[in-house]
């Protein structure tokens, strides 16, 4: 790390503008004296020198923060194998049914049956046209006339947290 790190800042120094860094260290040290939780969105705010005596502070946070999760956007492979590793069946080569792909986020309005209303989540496509519809409260097959596009799958899941800036326990040093 420390060969990157170096690497970095001679081709961003050759930029002409000024580079500075900081460590680790330094970072936990602001942390634990603004009496913070250690969080990645916490950290970033903590990078830098603060002039704990003279008042520096970390005044405003986030009360919310972007989760990206990676998904994945399916597989290449166009078999199946079995157990031992032995083709067990072809899968189709076309990954796109009714305007749908696998991952993108929909929009369900069931009419009738057991999951009658309106549902929203992931779907697995089919050939068929019925789809297979992961929400919190579980998996379903839904028709393609029933479904409503709301974001393509672009291979990662997005959600928020809430994000608690003070510490259960303040350590010193």
């Amino acid at each position: 790390m420390n060969a990157t790190q170096w690497q970095l800042i001679e081709a961003l120094g050759t930029l002409g503008r000024p580079v500075h860094t900081w460590t680790g260290e330094g970072t936990k040290e602001n942390r634990n004296a603004m009496g913070l939780t250690k969080t990645h969105t916490l950290d970033a705010l903590c990078v830098g020198p603060l002039d704990h005596e003279g008042g520096d502070a970390i005044v405003r946070f986030p009360e919310q923060v972007l989760v990206a999760k990676a998904t994945g956007r399916g597989s290449y492979a166009r078999t199946t194998p079995d157990r031992y590793g032995f083709p067990r069946l072809r899968r189709a080569r076309t990954k796109q049914h009714f305007g749908y792909v696998t991952g993108d986020l929909v929009r369900a309005v069931m009419p009738i049956g057991m999951w009658a209303g309106t549902w929203t989540g992931r779907i697995s496509v089919r050939a068929r046209g019925q789809h297979s519809l992961t929400t919190p409260m579980g998996r379903f097959n839904v028709s393609h006339w029933n479904l409503r596009l709301l974001q393509r799958g672009d291979g990662y899941g997005y959600s928020t947290r809430s994000e608690s800036p003070q510490s259960t326990s303040r350590k010193t040093r």
